[in-house]
Order: structure tokens, then sequence, then C-alpha cells
């Protein structure tokens, strides 16, 4: 009998992994365009592809279980509730501390989305941004309260200025507004002797207001100009930036001493951008490319090179009897061309 049992124990440890590559495998997802989606009830994107295209490989059976967080989906993996996960998965230090990868199944990096306009500057949204709106009323007020003290020095000693107040606010308006852009009238010369030393005044404190004006729209232009135009992470610093929360790209941000905005998931993240809340987006090169070339066109353009490049692959739970399989079935399928297609189908050439 005991040899009996001793055979049974030796075949297990023999062929047990194999027994178990036979069971149905929990296979742990989150949503993450163009990874890993649900469309119409079926599992796919790319990560989802090359998953089902491993299992084929292996004679293996799998169900999906997608939740909502990639928290949720890792600690899955610690805890060893499933077999593996696969999305757009980082592989970091940090994490392999707690479980395992596969070698990399997709070459990634960091990259910075911002508006498609983003970089235009018009001589209108310059003179209509806040600063200059401010300047354009400051100039008008002066040109009125100049025009309307020329009235009181003047009301009593030319026809032009003598009126009530009441109706002498535009025609005041219009002589200080000629006064600047024309150098005055001539018939209508200040008569009074305050008026006299006042229109002195306005005629020279004028050539410095018109020089003033000009020189701040040529600096409103070049500063909306430098702002706006955002072409690596230098270019960050003071501007409303988003990623979503507990990300690599958060980690890189926090190193960096950014200010952003964390959101519970791309589409969140997104929505935010698309309605104006963040200026610009750091995440995941190949989900914002997608992004930018599908359902975003027009909206936003990647700006920049990627940078803090990442591999991302197939989390496992620590020590777990399938990597050595899974590893194997990756270089299979990247050697009979498998994988090539899998890749041009949603990224295109390489």
């Amino acid at each position: 009998m005991k040899h009996v049992f001793r055979a049974l124990a030796m075949l297990f440890v023999l062929f047990g992994p194999y027994m178990a590559a036979a069971q149905d495998h929990r296979v742990m997802t989150v949503t993450r365009v163009p990874f890993s989606m649900e469309v119409d009830g079926e599992q796919t994107g790319f990560s989802m592809d090359l998953w089902d295209a491993l299992a084929e490989d292996l004679g293996w059976t799998y169900s999906i279980s997608r939740v909502d967080s990639f928290a949720e989906m890792l600690g899955a993996i610690e805890t060893g509730e499933a077999d593996a996960a696969i999305a757009n998965i980082s592989i970091t230090s940090n994490r392999e501390l707690v479980m395992d990868f596969t070698q990399p199944i997709f070459e990634a990096g960091l990259q910075i989305m911002t508006r498609a306009d983003g970089g235009e500057v018009t001589i209108w949204s310059a003179i209509l941004s806040k600063d200059m709106l401010l300047y354009i009323a400051g100039a008008f007020a002066l040109l009125f309260g100049g025009g309307m003290l020329m009235w009181y020095f003047e009301k009593h000693h030319q026809e032009y200025f003598d009126m009530p107040a009441r109706k002498a606010m535009f025609p005041a308006f219009w002589w200080a507004l000629n006064l600047v852009v024309n150098g005055g009238f001539e018939e209508r010369q200040p008569r009074s002797p305050l008026g006299r030393v006042f229109g002195v005044f306005l005629v020279i404190s004028s050539l410095f207001l018109v020089s003033v004006f000009v020189a701040r729209i040529t600096a409103v232009l070049t500063v909306e100009a430098i702002q706006s135009n955002v072409s690596g992470i230098g270019d960050l610093y003071g501007k409303s930036i988003g990623t979503v929360a507990n990300s690599t790209a958060a980690d890189f941000l926090l190193r960096r001493d950014l200010s952003f905005a964390d959101y519970a998931n791309p589409g969140d993240l997104i929505e935010a951008f698309e309605s104006g809340d963040i200026d610009a987006v750091v995440f995941d090169a190949p989900i914002l490319a997608y992004y930018v070339n599908h359902e975003g066109r027009g909206v936003g353009r990647m700006v920049g090179p990627i940078f803090l490049p990442e591999n991302y692959g197939i989390a496992l739970p620590t020590s777990s009897p399938y990597a050595d399989q899974i590893n194997h079935s990756l270089l299979k399928l990247r050697e009979n061309g498998t994988y090539d297609t899998i890749y041009r189908k949603w990224f295109g050439a390489k």
C-alpha cells in the first residue's frame, strides 16, 4: 500500500503542473483601451488577443474576470486568487517584490498629450486674454476720465464742451480718443489755462500710452506662445496635469515635484481632458496614441518623445507553475509571426 501512495505522489510531482494546465484558468483584467476591453460581450484588445493565442497554443481553457481597478486586479494576483493578470501591466521593481512577471509582451513608456490647438496663438486670443482685457478696460477708463476732465476745464470756454455732463460723456471721450490717435482737433484746442496745461500733458503722455499698449500686445503674444508650447516634461510646470491614480505616470510626476490631478481610470482622465479641466495628460504612450488617432482625433495631440521606457508583462502569483510554459509560448508566438499579426491589428506596423 505504501508503494501505491508513493507512486501516486511521484506522479503528482511529475505531472501535477500539466494536469493543472488542463484546468480552467482564472485570468484577471481591467479595461484599458486598446489593450483590454469588452465590446458587445466579447473580450477584445491587444492583450486579450495575445492571451487567447497563448491559451490556444498551450491547450488551456480560461475564464476572464474584469474588475474596475488595477489595485483589485493585482491584489488578486498577490493573494493567489487568480492564475494570471493581463492588460497594460508595467513591470516594476516594487511589483516584482510581491508577484512574478512573464517576459515582456509590449515595449511602452510615458508620453504627454495636450490639446490639438494648444500651440496656436493668434492676435485675437492675445487681445481677449484676461490680462489684455484688463489693460484695454484701463485704457478706456483713462480716455474717458481725461475727456471728462477736459470738459470740466473747457465747458465755459468753447462751444464743443458747452453741455451738461450727461450729454458730454461721449463727445469728451471722442475728443480724448482723437487726441491719442490723431493728435487732437486743430479747431478744438484748449482755451482755458488749466485746459491748455492738461492738453499738453495729454499729448505727451499719449505718445507713451500708445507705445506701451503696442508693446503689451506683443508681450502677451510672446508669453502666450511660450506658455502654450509644451514639448517636454520641463514645460509642464505651472500647467494643470492629469494622470491615473497609483500608476507609473503618477509615481514619475511625484518624483519630479509636478502637481497633478489623479483619476480613477483612463476614461475619467480623458473625460476631464475633453471638458477642459486639465491642460495636459501624462500617461502610457500607446493608450494616448490610440485615443489621439481614433475617438480623440482633432481633440488631442502627442508632444515630445516617449520617456521613462517600460515594459508590459503578464502578472503571475509568486512561484507560479505556469511561468515557464507561458514564456515558452510567448517566444513561439514571436517566432511564428502570431505576435506581429496581433500587434499590426491594433497598432499598425512597428
